[in-house]
């Protein structure tokens, strides 16, 4: 079993040193009840504070990213640790770093998507979708927006990707649930998802890519699927034996695609209804 312990809790603005004393407390009451890893919401070492200045980014090898390190040792649990970070441009980065239960970091990945439309066009966006190995289990990064586009997973499926994290800050979650359901299904595998409490948000959920049974009878593949309001730390666990046997058998993922079809995904050219401003065309 792979047990993952979802962070249901809104980072104060700004308040570095308190989100990682919350971050601490989390891990303890995470490995108390035998979590594999912790996955907290979006850029919650300096909380998802728009604009970003790269000035209140932090880099790489801050000192309290250190400690968190320090602390999984302890601990003995992982933890998906999220922040702005300082991009390589003089621009903040919306990252995520997957780190181990020995403390070490197996993998920084930057939002890919980043919400270009909004106060996120002054962050860097990542250049490529990552894949780290967790234990045994290969294990996919996507931050908030990612999952809006059914590309992001397929490229993590494509590059192995057993579970998909998914770091999350936003609301109107209904939609998007659904569509978290969808990526487990359509790429066979498991996903979850934390989002920050609060008024037309939260709803942090996790979902199996299993949708039916041997038989054929479809099964409910809802994992957990919290409320709005609640805060505390909530628990997913996936059943990676059962996963990967599903995933052996059944014909979605990589199997039977025609991707001679699919060139024109990778065309740059953008029309109407869809041109915004601030597009590259």
């Amino acid at each position: 079993m792979f047990k993952v312990a979802i962070l249901q809790k809104r980072a104060i603005h700004a308040q570095i040193d308190k989100n990682i004393e919350s971050i601490i407390m989390a891990m303890k009451e995470a490995s108390e009840s035998h979590a594999d890893i912790l996955l907290l919401p979006e850029c919650f070492i300096t909380g998802y504070d728009l604009p970003m200045l790269y000035e209140k980014s932090i880099a790489d090898d801050d000192i309290r990213i250190a400690k968190i390190c320090e602390n999984a040792k302890k601990y003995k649990i992982g933890v998906v640790l999220t922040a702005f970070t300082k991009g390589n441009n003089k621009q903040p980065q919306n990252s995520a770093f997957v780190i181990s239960k020995l403390g070490d970091i197996l993998m920084k990945y930057s939002k890919v998507h980043t919400c270009d439309f909004a106060d996120e066009r002054n962050v860097e966006s990542g250049k490529e979708f990552k894949v780290c190995d967790f234990e045994g289990i290969q294990l996919g990064i996507m931050i908030c927006y990612d999952r809006e586009y059914p590309e992001s997973a397929r490229i993590l499926m494509l590059k192995g990707a057993e579970v998909i994290l998914v770091p999350n800050d936003c609301g109107s979650m209904q939609p998007r649930i659904r569509a978290l359901s969808t990526r487990a299904y359509e790429n066979m595998v498991a996903v979850a998802m934390a989002n920050p409490n609060g008024d037309n948000a939260g709803c942090s959920c996790a979902f199996s890519p299993i949708c039916w049974d041997r038989n054929g009878k479809c099964v409910d593949n809802t994992v957990l699927l919290a409320d709005d309001k609640a805060e505390g730390i909530l628990y997913a666990e996936f059943d990676m034996e059962a996963i990967r046997e599903y995933r052996n058998r059944e014909m979605l993922g990589n199997t039977f695609r025609k991707v001679e079809a699919y060139s024109q995904l990778l065309s740059k050219e953008i029309k109407k209804p869809f041109i915004r401003d601030g597009q590259n065309r």
